[in-house]
């Protein structure tokens, strides 16, 4: 480790590689020379003691970080409670790699060196308020639903496979929810499992009783998104085809602090949404744009679909751009740019109510 006179005060740009148990950190001066390498434990004590060495050599500008979202989200919320301006970076790049080799001490004076250029450097989400608790629940929600949806596989694969006079029985519901609510009815004889009926009995009620408790499970949840999605985003939910689960993406996507992003067209780049130039020579076009939040592209794309079903103005829309020669699919994008924009303003007026 290198360490310079603590009593220098100079402008500090610190660095961090962040890992599970343990942050690196390092230390800039304004011309970008290192002032010095060191680790800390991924506790509050931790984090305390990072900044407390960051500060002993000047005042901070301001702090790198990698991960902001996952490893480092901890540090994150403890800096910015600090008032330390905190920037996410990118990892090194692999140039860098292969010319210096890779450490944990070399990214985090990467991460340092990011903010001296100002090069791939943005603010990261805020994660202590509403809109983390409804990214937290969103996450629980749709781990259940995948769960559910996997143990109705499952219940039906195993019915296939059943012996002949349970399929009977439990072909009196044709679909499979039915088909889950006859298995949650069934009595096996525990003392009988050696037989393969008997056995298919438990196993079909212990799955269909696991998609039982899913369904309360996300039913719980919903209940708990929708308060808070229209506590969070009133104006954004009365807006035509958006549902708690559009407007909770959008939120999540957005961040609280939105102000971090410099205008509409972040947010729809942010989204996906925007279009991208392809254009060469005497070629001057656009394309999709295949990047970006790919939930949030998605319940844009699914706000536009229901729009052109149920809303005349969008249909009306719709209707004139195909006879400018646009595709249905150019189309969907110009009208996912457009809901961006106008999600843009709406979550901007909700989220300056929050703050």
């Amino acid at each position: 480790m290198m360490m310079a006179n603590a009593g220098s005060e100079v402008e500090v740009l610190g660095g961090v590689d962040s890992h599970t148990d343990t942050h690196h950190a390092a230390a800039l001066d304004s011309r970008g020379s290192l002032l010095g390498t060191q680790e800390f434990s991924t506790t509050p004590a931790g984090y305390v003691a990072l900044l407390q060495w960051l500060r002993s050599f000047g005042a901070i500008t301001a702090v790198g970080v990698e991960s902001t979202g996952a490893y480092a989200a901890g540090l994150v919320r403890y800096l910015s409670s600090e008032g330390i301006q905190v920037l996410e970076v990118n990892q090194p790049h692999p140039h860098t790699r292969r010319r210096r080799g890779k450490s944990d001490a070399i990214d985090a004076e990467m991460a340092a060196r990011r903010i001296l250029c100002g090069e791939g450097i943005v603010i990261p989400k805020a994660t202590s308020g509403i809109v983390e608790s409804i990214r937290q629940l969103r996450l629980a929600r749709q781990s259940a639903i995948k769960a559910r949806s996997a143990a109705l596989v499952q219940l039906s694969q195993l019915i296939i496979t059943a012996p002949a006079e349970l399929r009977q029985q439990l072909s009196d519901r044709k679909g499979i929810r039915g088909k889950a609510t006859l298995c949650s009815r069934l009595r096996p004889d525990v003392a009988r499992t050696r037989e393969p009926l008997q056995a298919a009995k438990l196993a079909l009620r212990s799955i269909a009783c696991r998609i039982a408790e899913l369904d309360n499970e996300i039913k719980e949840l919903d209940q708990h998104l929708a308060l808070l999605v229209a506590t969070a985003a009133p104006h954004t939910t009365k807006l035509l085809a958006v549902s708690t689960g559009h407007a909770g993406q959008l939120l999540v996507t957005a961040g609280e602090n939105i102000e971090r992003l410099r205008s509409e067209g972040s947010f729809a780049a942010l989204c996906g949404a925007s279009p991208i130039p392809v254009s060469s020579g005497r070629t001057d076009r656009y394309r999709l744009n295949h990047g970006g939040d790919r939930d949030a592209n998605r319940a844009l794309h699914m706000i536009a679909v229901c729009r052109l079903r149920y809303c005349p103005k969008t249909r009306a829309y719709a209707q004139r751009r195909t006879q400018e020669g646009k595709t249905k699919r150019e189309i969907i994008r110009c009208l996912k740019r457009y809901i961006a924009r106008e999600t843009y303003h709406t979550l901007q007026k909700d989220l300056a109510t929050q703050t």
